[in-house]
This record gives C-alpha cells, sequence and structure tokens, in this order.
C-alpha cells in the first residue's frame, strides 16, 4: 500500500452504530420543542453535524427559537442511550488488522464521548492513544471544517496527501477533502438512508462501501491509483 502511510477513521456511524441513536434522541426532542422531524429525516440531513450546529441551522431554517436547554438536555439522554445500547460496526476488527498503516480516529464526538463508545464496544484498544477530538480544539472548528483530520495528521506525523480518510457523512467528506485527504465513503451503519452513497460520492468520496470487511482491499486499490485531488 504505497500510496498511504495514514488511515484516519471517522468515529460515529463508522466504528460505532451510534448516529441511529442521536438522530432518535434529537428528533423527539425537535418535535417536542415545535419541529417535527423523524429519525430518518434526522439522519439523512444532519449525520455527522454537531447537536450545537443542528440548532442553529433549524433556527436559521424556520425562525424557530430553541432553547438552551436543548443542548444540554440532548447530551444527557444520549449518553445513556449510548451507554446502554451503542454496537460496535461489524468488521472493524477485521479491517483494522489487515491495514498496515498508521490509524487514528477524528471525530467531533467529545472526547469524554469518545471513550465510553469505544471501551464499551472494546474498540479503544485498537486506536489509543490516538483518538482525537474537534471539540477539543476550540470553538468552531468541527467539521465540515478541516481542523481536526489536519490536526490528526499532523500529531500522527503523516503528510495530508499520504493520508486516506473513512467517513460515512457529508460534512465529513468535505473536511477531509478540505484538509487534502482522499476519502472513502462508508454507509454500513443503522442511519444510512437510499441516497447516501450517492450524495458521499457527490461530496467527494472516490469510493463508497457499505461492509468494513471490503475496506482493505479498496484501500490497496487505492493505494495503486494516484486519484484526483
Amino acid at each position: 500500500m504505497d500510496g498511504f502511510d495514514l488511515i484516519i477513521f471517522d468515529c460515529d456511524g463508522v466504528l460505532v452504530d451510534s448516529e441511529v441513536i442521536a438522530a432518535e434522541v434529537e428528533s423527539a426532542l425537535l418535535t417536542e420543542a415545535g419541529y417535527p422531524i423523524g429519525a430518518e429525516e434526522m439522519g439523512e440531513r444532519f449525520a455527522g453535524m454537531t447537536w450545537h450546529n443542528i440548532l442553529l441551522q433549524i433556527e436559521r431554517e424556520a425562525s424557530i427559537p430553541l432553547s438552551a436547554s436543548l443542548l444540554d438536555k440532548s447530551e444527557q439522554l444520549l449518553d445513556i442511550r449510548l451507554a446502554n445500547d451503542v454496537k460496535a460496526i461489524s468488521g472493524v476488527e477485521f479491517a483494522v488488522s489487515r491495514l498496515t498503516m498508521k490509524r487514528c480516529i477524528c471525530s467531533n464526538s467529545s472526547t469524554k464521548r469518545l471513550d465510553m463508545m469505544l471501551t464499551k464496544v472494546g474498540l479503544k484498544p485498537l486506536f489509543s492513544p490516538n483518538i482525537f477530538s474537534a471539540k477539543e480544539l476550540g470553538p468552531d472548528r468541527v467539521k465540515p471544517k478541516p481542523d481536526i483530520f489536519l490536526h490528526g495528521a499532523s500529531r500522527m506525523g503523516i503528510s495530508p496527501d499520504r493520508t486516506v480518510v473513512v467517513e460515512d457523512s457529508v460534512h465529513g467528506v468535505h473536511a477531509a477533502r478540505a484538509a487534502g485527504m482522499r476519502v472513502i465513503g462508508f454507509t454500513g451503519a443503522s442511519h444510512s438512508y437510499p441516497a447516501h452513497a450517492d450524495k458521499l460520492t457527490d461530496a467527494g468520496a472516490e469510493t463508497v462501501i457499505s461492509r468494513m470487511n471490503d475496506l482493505p482491499g479498496v484501500v490497496a486499490a487505492l493505494a495503486a491509483w494516484e486519484g484526483v485531488l
């Protein structure tokens, strides 16, 4: 795999099947607050965004003032649900065992939540200590900004153009591309929807997989092809 020295994984919807849980919690809160929306639409429109940015976008679109208390309420409810229900994406351990380059996680989730989820599903030892949260970089540096991916590559000592990213969200793909990295889209989590793969491709993913078991072969194929940045 001469083309890459680093593979960066998003966490939510790539390593752990958490996006569907977030969509269920957040859609219920928004509906209760006067913005009716189902979990499926939440997943399609807002996967990969922070709850804070979701609320800001809805306020702009619908001119509905959303209580600041929704921020804390969602975090509390979501932490409870994730602690009880989150599961690993099938095939992650297989894929990681067959990838020889350096690896890390770059996520919009908080360090505390990443630690909880990865510990619960048994994936933390595969990545620790190279688990990076955009929220730790400072305010307003989350995806779709490229900051967390550039931070991860810098910490790992690898150039962005020698890095491939695995992402499930349009926002994440945009962030990785803005960082000068190549991207593999992933649609194997429970929140996926019919147009998911097309949207990831349109955002800049070079290829899209729905099974993590396919990742090593796809990385090898991309490594042999220079692609277009």
